[in-house]
């Protein structure tokens, strides 16, 4: 395995998580994140390209993204892969593979990042002895399936110029959401060739897009942060239309 364990060391107490005090996340009673606290078995890392969950992998536990970024991927047997979708701090992490006897793709991490683990076989007690938040699992779930749905949308309907813009502006509220950005900038860790996968493109035709959207004046990055110059431009050209997310669950 590529994550690294700490035995012994169960990280911030859930009921101190800082993630509950942001507004991406709603809240939930002492009683709830008690028991979620006794679920938790571990804290883990994983360093920046390194698997998480390798396809096909049986015993794969479920994961709570504590800090850091992920994607899920899908790869062919010539190499070729599709990045899903992303996942920021918070997110919930291997559901699928849980459920499943086997991990149907990859999760890979995109930063070094964090991980509160919870064991798969413990999930059914949330079920029965939860079932609010075993509620909240399936909705995250099904919230996972849109965000697919979306990207899939981009990826087959979309033109080179608005499969970018819409990613960016994606990402962007979903890191304003976590309080990342600041002064309309977030740290952006994609290199090219991810944000090529995530967009179904090839290399060059990504290095073009992405200088040709930088020249009209939509984004600049520079040290690895991300600035969006006109947030509303953007997302007029990525044909989405701003809406407010309502809170989602935090497992």
């Amino acid at each position: 395995m590529n994550i690294a364990s700490r035995p012994g060391r169960l990280g911030t107490p859930c009921l101190a998580c800082p993630l509950r005090l942001k507004p991406a996340f709603r809240d939930k009673t002492d009683d709830e994140i008690r028991f979620i606290q006794t679920m938790k078995t571990d804290h883990r890392t994983v360093r920046t390209g390194q698997d998480i969950i390798h396809p096909g992998q049986e015993d794969a536990e479920l994961y709570t993204l504590f800090s850091g970024w992920a994607f899920r991927y899908k790869s062919l047997p010539d190499g070729r892969r599709q990045i899903l979708n992303f996942l920021l701090p918070g997110d919930l992490v291997g559901l699928q593979a849980s459920l499943l006897s086997a991990a149907e793709h990859g999760i890979e991490a995109l930063t070094d990042v964090e991980l509160c683990v919870f064991p798969r076989k413990r999930l059914w007690d949330l079920f029965v002895r939860m079932p609010t938040l075993a509620y909240e699992v399936s909705w995250l779930g099904s919230r996972e399936e849109c965000m697919v749905d979306d990207n899939l949308t981009s990826v087959g309907q979309r033109s080179a110029g608005e499969r970018l813009a819409a990613l960016i502006i994606s990402l962007y509220h979903r890191a304003d959401a976590l309080g990342l950005v600041t002064n309309d900038g977030f740290d952006f860790p994609l290199a090219q060739q991810q944000l090529a996968d995530a967009l179904g493109l090839s290399l060059v035709h990504t290095s073009k897009t992405w200088s040709r959207l930088r020249r009209e004046g939509l984004f600049s990055l520079a040290g690895g942060r991300l600035v969006l110059l006109n947030p509303h431009l953007t997302a007029r050209m990525a044909a989405a239309y701003e809406r407010i997310t309502a809170p989602r669950p935090l497992i």
